[in-house]
């Protein structure tokens, strides 16, 4: 059985950091893409990084410079380091495997930068 959770998530000031855990079981997790992405209230689900099973990373314009995405294939777990948060990155954020024949989802942990 797949599964994805994902933790870390929490109520922090602008400026502030957090890092995102998630930890994978049941999956080859060295072999596939995982990705970050979050959702807003109102608005729909984004991306805001990925990391392919080669190393190779790629991050939404509004987080570049700011967020880190990783991996360890050791311990199966995707992270997401956070810097200079802003009040527009509160979201859920969900961890998401790129596995065949379909691509998996965590349930979520809540992000809320406020002052």
């Amino acid at each position: 059985q797949v599964q994805l959770v994902e933790s870390g998530g929490g109520l922090v000031q602008p400026g502030e950091t957090l890092r995102l855990s998630c930890a994978t079981s049941g999956i080859m997790f060295r072999i596939y893409a995982m990705g970050w992405y979050r959702q807003a209230p109102g608005r729909q689900r984004e991306l805001v990084a990925v990391v392919t099973s080669s190393g190779l990373t790629q991050y939404a314009d509004s987080v570049k410079g700011r967020f880190t995405i990783s991996r360890d294939n050791l311990k199966n777990t995707l992270y997401l380091q956070m810097n200079s948060l802003k009040v527009e990155d509160t979201a859920v954020y969900y961890c998401y495997a790129n596995l065949d024949p379909r691509g998996y989802w965590g349930q979520g942990t809540q992000v809320t930068v406020s002052s």
